[in-house]
């Protein structure tokens, strides 16, 4: 009874987080078009301030290319070395194409400049990018296996969820260690947007608004994810209990 009662209560807990998530998410929409009609003083687009960054910091071997792909979005690569900016926003002169072409090319100063978190995440993103999407593939299997080789008794099934369960374990580990990351490229962001006055002082206000919304959104689905991970536990855990 009390396993079915913790199923209950972290079920609930995860749909008024993905509810709370969903709102930041709006909000976060509305405030990302808002700061896109909205033009930095300088008139530089994310494209060239991103690319401004880069050269000034001997990473001219790095591209800014556009992505219109909903898996990476603005983002740096590491292995592909280039920053990609969204195809609607790279172009504008626009604050939130301003802030993000500099955040994303100070991952790649990170990068540069060996900083041990960013190390440990280009070192295990593939992991963190697909390790929640192991666990159900993985039980998949155990299933057909039982079926075909163990008579149905569950063995596998559990094995394998246990295996699926320690990839997602991992995966919301690594997530903290990403947030890390981007929050001092935004801190480097801040330092090089100021000191070669690409934005004034209230353009950068609005850019560090728009980043703790990110941020929040980051916590959000950090959270969301540990809620799913303790979830699946407690699945494991039902199955063994009634396995016996």
């Amino acid at each position: 009874m009390g396993l079915e009662i913790a199923l209950l209560i972290v079920g609930i807990l995860i749909i008024i987080v993905s509810i709370a998530s969903f709102g930041v998410s709006i909000w976060l929409s509305l405030k990302y078009v808002k700061f896109n009609r909205r033009n930095s003083s300088s008139g530089m687009t994310g494209q060239e301030v991103a690319r401004k960054i880069l050269d000034a910091n001997g990473l001219g071997h790095i591209k800014v290319k556009a992505t219109g792909s909903l898996m990476f979005g603005n983002s740096y690569s590491h292995y592909f070395k280039k920053v990609r900016l969204r195809r609607f926003t790279r172009h504008e002169a626009s604050l939130t194409s301003v802030g993000i072409g500099a955040q994303k090319a100070s991952l790649a100063i990170l990068d540069k400049d060996g900083d041990p978190d960013m190390k440990r995440r280009i070192r295990l993103v593939p992991i963190m990018t697909f390790g929640p999407f192991a666990f159900i593939p993985l039980v998949l299997i155990g299933v057909v296996l039982d079926l075909l080789i163990f008579n149905g008794s569950g063995i596998i099934t559990l094995v394998l969820a246990g295996i699926g369960f320690l990839f997602y374990l991992y995966a919301v580990v690594l997530s903290v260690l990403t947030l890390k990351t981007e929050k001092k490229a935004q801190e480097i962001a801040y330092h090089v947007l100021k000191a070669q006055g690409i934005v004034n002082e209230e353009e950068l206000a609005n850019i560090k608004e728009l980043f703790k919304l990110y941020n929040i959104q980051y916590v959000n689905d950090i959270i969301l994810s540990t809620l799913e991970l303790i979830f699946r536990a407690l699945e494991i855990a039902y199955k063994i209990k009634n396995s016996d």
